[in-house]
């Protein structure tokens, strides 16, 4: 292995955490403290503060991810192409991300419109009727990209279990030298 496929690969794996750990951080964190302001104009200011400062880091995080994700394909062309187990773990890989991409972006949307809806709720019925509605949906999308890039990240160890030896550095030996 080079030191440049250990610095895509390293980009790879850190990428995937900042992405899987903001998403979850949101779902657990962020969204929830944000329920804790006075009115519905602070609680959306709350947490559109939030994910605007979170967003350009998720958005770099993403797009060096599916860089180093093309890069790492590239490197191993030839084992996607005659490992059977590894062409089907990056048909996997390769789904999840495009799932998370599609439904990261559905649930930026839904997050958007959510808190406009919200800021108008206060004195609009057919706008607190549309947040209501949208929280329920937004409360179901903010789960799904750390469920998906969690599973990225288990599909991540599967690949690189693969390309052990026959025995690990912790494993024992199953002979004795001598």
């Amino acid at each position: 292995m080079t030191a440049w496929s250990t610095v895509v690969r390293a980009t790879h794996l850190t990428t995937n955490a900042a992405w899987f750990g903001g998403s979850l951080m949101g779902a657990v964190g962020l969204n929830p403290a944000a329920e804790e302001g006075d009115d519905a104009r602070e609680r959306a200011a709350i947490a559109d503060e939030g994910w605007t400062r979170w967003g350009p880091v998720q958005g770099a995080a993403v797009a060096l991810h599916l860089l180093s994700g093309v890069a790492i394909l590239a490197d191993n062309r030839r084992r996607v192409r005659h490992h059977r187990p590894t062409a089907v773990a990056v048909l996997a890989k390769t789904a999840l991300t495009g799932a998370a991409v599609a439904l990261g972006a559905e649930t930026y949307r839904v997050g958007a419109a959510f808190g406009e809806a919200r800021e108008a709720a206060d004195h609009d019925e057919e706008a607190r009727a549309e947040a209501r509605s949208l929280a329920g949906r937004l409360r179901r999308l903010q789960w799904v990209n750390p469920v998906l890039t969690g599973g990225l990240l288990v599909l991540d160890a599967y690949l690189g279990e693969q390309q052990r030896g026959f025995a690990g550095l912790l494993d024992r030996p199953s002979h004795r030298p001598g």
